[in-house]
């Protein structure tokens, strides 16, 4: 899918795909509307709605004074995103302490770790799913049973530089022309939190595209979105699947399978909020010179080709 010649991606590295769209690729698209379902944890300070992708468990977490979020034995580096520019939390691993104040993305190493949000609020975390107690707990936890061998199987990218320690970014990074959004990855997730955007979005402006090989998960934080979803029409008349157009509030998250060709509308009156997930990281950002902010603190695989 081509870019609009003012949208930063269109000087993105693509390969088009010749013929048809392959078969057997069609999968469903994962949708949770948190603001409308029951938590999937809800035990003291903490209720909790989760949602799985191919690779990945999103955790949404909407807290009390006080509460605890903790991970005894983490197999890998998550992810904690608090945007709120009110919210305080302090992370725990290993050992050593950070305190931080939103908006702002951190990292935390594999082993035994805890937030705790004295002052409550909402945090978003995520997880691969080596955090088997979480992808049993996600109302579609079955909806991988059928493989989707076009996505690779996850692999996590090179240990960060100066080796594992909590890291943590503010969010309020100022943009630059020619710059996507504000993007940042470890060695497990790629998020590119995108500025408020103020009121609806000009019909006339959207961005369809899709992807060949790697979901995307979009985390509607504030404010209220349409996405937009269009199949492709394979050869095989089972891969069809109608338009979708999904109406939905904050809190939520879609996850996109490929090759569906898709586009998120703003359309709330007031700011509207929006993440897009990805897991593991995207390579053809990452070849972007300066779009990762943190990219010194995290190589990409091999020579970075």
């Amino acid at each position: 899918m081509a870019f609009v010649a003012s949208d930063p991606r269109a000087a993105l590295n693509t390969t088009a795909s010749a013929g048809a769209p392959q078969t057997g690729l069609i999968a469903d698209e994962q949708l949770g509307r948190f603001y409308l379902t029951p938590p999937q944890i809800a035990s003291g300070a903490e209720k909790t709605w989760l949602l799985r992708g191919q690779n990945f468990v999103l955790a949404w977490s909407e807290c009390s004074p006080g509460a605890e979020l903790a991970r005894a034995d983490q197999p890998d580096e998550y992810v904690i995103l608090l945007t709120d520019a009110a919210s305080r939390a302090r992370v725990a691993w290993e050992g050593e302490e950070v305190e931080v104040s939103g908006p702002q993305i951190v990292f935390v190493p594999g082993g035994a770790s805890r937030v705790v949000l004295p002052d409550g609020g909402r945090v978003t975390r995520l997880f691969t799913v080596k955090s088997a107690d979480l992808v049993s707990r996600c109302p579609n936890a079955g909806a991988y049973e059928k493989a989707r061998p076009h996505i690779p199987p996850f692999a996590a990218w090179p240990d960060p530089v100066g080796g594992w320690k909590i890291r943590a970014y503010a969010l309020d990074v100022a943009p630059e022309p020619g710059r996507f959004g504000r993007i940042f990855r470890c060695t497990t997730f790629m998020l590119n939190v995108f500025e408020p955007m103020a009121g609806p979005r000009d019909p006339a402006k959207m961005s369809p595209h899709s992807h060949d090989d790697f979901e995307q998960c979009s985390l509607v934080v504030g404010g209220h979105f349409v996405h937009h979803l269009r199949w492709p029409w394979t050869t095989d008349l089972a891969d069809w699947r109608d338009d979708l157009h999904l109406d939905v509030g904050a809190p939520s998250a879609l996850v996109i399978p490929p090759p569906v060709i898709h586009t998120s509308q703003a359309t709330g009156i007031g700011d509207n909020d929006l993440v897009d997930i990805f897991c593991p990281p995207r390579h053809d950002f990452s070849l972007k010179d300066g779009w990762v902010i943190n990219a010194a603190d995290y190589p990409m695989p091999g020579n970075g080709a």
